[in-house]
C-alpha cells in the first residue's frame, strides 16, 4: 500500500514510516498540513496517518480536504486528547479510524492495514495464483510448496501482480504503489524488482511481460 504520514514530532512520524515501511508499505512522510495536502494532490494514497495538531494547517482541515475530495485515501487520526467527545470529534470531521497517544505499534500497523483493505476491493488476506502462495498477514510466499524468500519490494510488487488477478499491471501503476516519493520515475527499479521476481520465482516463468502495457501473473 502507499502510506502518508502526517505528524510534526520528527521522530515520531519517522519512527512510523520505518516501521510501516517493514510491512512492505511505501511510505511518504511530511511534517505539517500544507504539505500534506500537496501530497495528497500528487498522489494516490491507500492510507494517510494523520496527526490533529498540526502546523501550517490543522489536521482538522486536512481532513476535511480530504473528504472533499475522490481520493480513495483512508484517514487514520492520532491525537494527544482521549476522551470521547474528541474522538466523536475526529470522527464526525470523516476520519475512518481514531488512534489515542501514546499507542502500541503494532495496533496502528493492523489499524493502517484494515484501512488499506477497506481503500480497495475486498482483498483476501491469502493471494494465489499460478502456484503461487502470498500472505499479507504473515508476508510468506510459497511456489508450489517452496518457500520463496522476497524483500519487502519484491512482496509489495509481487502483491499488487497477484490482485489484479492476470490482469496487466503498468510500471507507472507499480511505482505508485510499492515506491515512496524519494523514488526517481526514470529509473529502472521496477524492471529490476521483476527481474529479480522471475529468477526468485523459479521455473517455469510465471509473471509475463505485455509490451507497452505492463506486467500480468500468467
Amino acid at each position: 500500500m502507499r502510506v502518508l504520514v502526517v505528524e510534526d514530532e520528527e521522530l515520531l512520524a519517522d519512527t512510523i514510516a520505518a516501521g510501516l515501511r517493514r510491512h512492505a508499505h511505501a511510505v511518504d512522510v511530511v511534517y505539517d498540513g500544507g504539505t500534506a495536502l500537496e501530497n495528497v494532490g500528487v498522489h494516490d494514497y491507500d492510507v494517510v496517518v494523520l496527526d490533529r495538531d498540526l502546523p501550517v494547517v490543522p489536521g482538522d482541515e486536512v481532513c476535511r480536504a480530504i473528504q472533499a475530495t475522490d481520493s480513495p485515501a483512508r484517514v487514520l487520526m492520532l491525537t494527544a486528547a482521549a476522551d470521547v467527545d474528541d474522538r466523536v470529534a475526529g470522527l464526525a470531521l470523516g476520519a475512518d479510524d481514531y488512534l489515542p497517544k501514546p499507542f502500541a505499534f503494532p495496533e496502528l500497523a493492523a489499524r493502517v492495514a484494515a484501512l488499506g483493505r477497506r481503500s480497495r476491493p475486498a482483498t483476501p488476506p491469502v493471494l494465489q495464483r499460478a502456484g503461487i502462495r502470498l500472505d499479507l498477514h504473515h508476508r510468506e510466499v510459497y511456489r508450489n510448496g517452496r518457500y520463496v524468500p522476497l524483500s519487502r519490494k519484491e512482496f509489495a510488487v509481487l502483491a499488487e501482480l497477484l490482485r489484479a488477478d492476470g490482469a496487466a499491471v503498468s510500471a507507472e501503476y507499480l511505482m505508485e504503489k510499492a515506491w515512496d516519493e524519494n523514488a526517481d520515475p526514470f529509473s529502472h527499479a521496477v524492471r529490476m524488482t521483476i527481474l529479480k521476481l522471475r529468477r526468485k520465482l523459479g521455473d517455469p516463468p510465471v509473471v509475463q511481460t505485455d509490451p507497452g502495457v505492463g506486467y500480468r501473473i500468467a
